[in-house]
């Protein structure tokens, strides 16, 4: 099963299984990992699952999905990066093993 690493803004990871098909933040949510909250649970409608792509993972990753996340993504509490993304919209796969995202200080 792919694996996920999530870097909180304080520094300290967490790696946790995702399995293919479900999305980077369900895989936050049900490890009970802090910095998503992922209100809308992933309709999107709510930019409560911003994280920053670890440089080393955007290309793979690549940028916003489409018009809506990229709106969505402009009203998101913390600074926006060129690597911003909604997790919800990260569908993992076995060529996302070992993916790295960085978590805002705040997604309120």
């Amino acid at each position: 099963m792919p694996q996920v690493t999530y870097i909180q803004f304080d520094g300290s990871k967490q790696t946790v299984d995702v399995p293919v098909g479900e999305n980077v933040m369900r895989g936050a949510l049900y490890n009970g990992i802090d910095g998503i909250a992922g209100e809308c649970g992933g309709a999107p409608s709510c930019a409560t699952c911003h994280c920053y792509v670890d440089d080393a993972w955007t290309a793979k990753v690549g940028g916003p999905d489409g018009d809506v996340e990229a709106e969505l993504l402009e009203a998101a509490a913390a600074e926006i990066k060129a690597t911003s993304r909604l997790s919800c919209q990260i569908v993992m796969s076995e060529a996302l093993d070992g993916l790295v995202v960085h978590l805002p200080e705040t997604q309120y």
